[in-house]
């Protein structure tokens, strides 16, 4: 479970602040709102990425804004799992290569064959990412974030490069592959609502502040 309280982040004379949220595991989310929002910034604040400088961020009853960097970055590489918007894939290894980048810090990557095959993308794993498509570039990315079998699943506009249509079927994988997991999506795009079992708003909740 994640728990949000009284949450800040600033940037210079900026502020974003946060209602209070309870992410339940098993649930999933889908948080809404226009560019500039915070929802990119809400989802670097859970994996650790960023720091806040107000208020509470608690990750099953461990309080992650009393930690340092590295015990964050701990708690990301092992039990975060973290959808990119930009992918963050290297383009000049192999879809296989980069789903199991993270065996370089001990991550284990069991499982990767059926999850290559739940994502549709087993024929694809000896292929450089730089002859991928957009949206086989998606599910490679997904897969990187599912193979170390996290707690918590982060994505962060996870159709926002894609044609609806193909990022609707998208969403329904990364859907099917968190079951029983905590998945938090942001997007802009409202059609999405309909997959996830709660919608959040950042528009009319929280918002800037001048500080």
């Amino acid at each position: 479970m994640i728990t949000f309280k009284n949450v800040v982040k600033r940037f210079g004379a900026l502020a974003l602040t946060y209602d209070d949220y309870t992410f339940q595991r098993g649930r999933t989310y889908l948080v809404l709102g226009a560019s500039g929002c915070g929802k990119t910034t809400l989802l670097n604040l859970i994996a650790g990425v960023t720091a806040a400088d107000g208020g509470q961020i608690v990750i099953d009853g461990q309080d992650i804004t009393a930690q340092s960097p590295s015990v964050r970055d701990r708690l990301r590489t092992r039990r975060i799992g973290y959808i990119y918007q930009d992918f963050k894939l290297i383009e000049n290894m192999t879809a296989e290569d980069n789903i199991r980048v993270l065996e370089m810090c001990g991550v284990r990557s069991d499982g990767l064959s059926e999850l290559a095959k739940r994502l549709e993308i087993e024929d694809k794993l000896k292929r450089k990412v730089r002859t991928l498509s957009g949206g086989e570039k998606q599910r490679v990315a997904i897969a990187r974030a599912l193979v170390k079998s996290p707690d918590i699943l982060l994505a962060d506009e996870p159709t926002g490069s894609l044609h609806f249509e193909i990022g609707e079927e998208v969403i329904k994988k990364l859907l099917e592959c968190a079951k029983g997991k905590l998945l938090i999506a942001v997007s802009h795009d409202t059609r999405l609502a309909a997959y996830f079992d709660a919608v959040i708003d950042l528009t009319a909740q929280g918002g800037h502040k001048n500080v």
